[in-house]
């Protein structure tokens, strides 16, 4: 339960003067988003999505809005939740999802060592585009029961351009694991760093969320 998870982190800072007046929620489970956050200084609570990320024929071929939706569903199915909980107070939930995207083809995450190896090589020599779209939602609940809900989404797109890898490169890297809950079969913040000849855009769009974008957008993210 979310409510009961902030009632934990409240504890935990009894000490506090006062309780936050922002309550801010990341409905995803991945550790690099997670990590972008603390850095930015924001403080949250981590709640993982179970939302359906099936995608129709036409978001398909629309890689920048697909992103955008699945972002919504992710957050969408934190904020249903927190809606059957009757919040008090205000919530953000965010959502995230990030797509690698060559010649219109998206590369999502790798089933296996095969598939891992096919992106690698197509990813050689070549720039693609890493696509991560942003879902944040705010819920205003009070002592009455009202509840309002609004929400805003966008997509950032950066550009990755690859040194050619040789196939003794490419096995190396997926030796290390890296590669098996990654869009794209890598992780430009780990081992893959030494594969990029150069990023066009923003750096965190590409590990999974654009912290720089999200806080100019929502500064009193920074005030939890």
């Amino acid at each position: 339960m979310i409510n009961e998870q902030r009632a934990k982190e409240a504890g935990e800072q009894a000490n506090a003067p006062t309780a936050p007046a922002l309550h801010i929620v990341l409905a995803s489970k991945s550790p690099r988003r997670k990590e972008l956050l603390e850095q930015a200084g924001v403080h949250f609570i981590v709640h993982a999505s179970e939302a359906d990320e099936t995608l129709d024929e036409a978001l398909q071929n629309d890689p920048a809005a697909a992103a955008g939706v699945l972002a919504e569903r992710k957050a969408g199915a934190v904020v249903q939740e927190l809606l059957a909980q009757k919040p008090l107070e205000a919530w953000v939930v965010i959502g995230a999802d990030t797509m690698v995207v060559l010649d219109g083809e998206v590369f999502g995450k790798p089933r296996n060592l095969s598939q891992a190896k096919h992106m690698l090589r197509a990813l050689s020599g070549a720039t693609h585009e890493v696509m991560t779209g942003v879902s944040v939602w705010l819920v205003n609940g009070d002592a009455d029961g009202k509840v309002s809900v609004g929400k805003k989404t966008f997509t950032d797109i950066s550009k990755v351009t690859f040194h050619e890898l040789s196939d003794e490169q490419i096995d190396e890297y997926l030796k290390m694991g890296e590669s098996f809950d990654k869009a794209g079969a890598y992780a430009v913040q780990g081992h893959a760093a030494s594969f990029v000849s150069g990023i066009e855009g923003a750096v965190d769009t590409v590990i999974g969320l654009p912290v720089g974008r999200l806080l100019e957008e929502f500064p009193d993210l920074l005030r939890a």
